[in-house]
């Protein structure tokens, strides 16, 4: 199993201009073209007051409401995790659909279960996924579980 952390953080510029591009299409009305499996979330910069949006994907839907949980892949890293914790409610938006929402933090230890049924839906993609932003993983779902409790982060919208 391996110890290792996020590597890739900040990402450099290319994957981050990738990570960026989601954005234009919503800003450009075409957030459709991403279909329901990312959202834009809407966040205000905790130091500048300034608002932000960024496009992460949901990798989970609770079942029987419209609450999505998605992951921030660079954990307590990521800015926009960051700026989410010094709200409560915020708008995010799927596809054409925008939701006004309530933000609630998931426990390091609860996403074990979440990447788990990840790993179950997704299979050699969480891999993939993990790679990209600097883990590395043997291909277990104890490692991936260690993965979401040590270094990702998973944030739960309520509709």
């Amino acid at each position: 199993m391996s110890d290792q952390k996020t590597s890739k953080y900040p990402p450099k510029a290319l994957l981050r201009l990738f990570f960026r591009i989601p954005v234009y299409l919503y800003k450009l009305r075409l957030g459709w073209l991403l279909g329901k499996r990312f959202a834009l979330i809407n966040h205000v910069g905790r130091n500048t007051g300034k608002p932000h949006q960024v496009v992460v994907e949901i990798v989970e839907r609770e079942e029987g409401t419209e609450n999505v949980i998605v992951v921030a892949g660079y954990g307590e890293k990521s800015q926009w995790y960051k700026n989410l914790g010094k709200q409560k409610n915020t708008m995010i938006q799927i596809g054409n659909q925008k939701y006004p929402v309530s933000i609630d933090l998931i426990k390091p230890e609860d996403g074990e279960d979440i990447i788990a049924r990840y790993m179950e839906r997704y299979g050699k993609l969480t891999g993939q996924l993990f790679s990209m932003i600097g883990y590395e993983w043997d291909g277990t779902e104890i490692e991936a579980r260690k993965i979401a409790r040590d270094g990702l982060r998973f944030v739960r919208f309520v509709v």
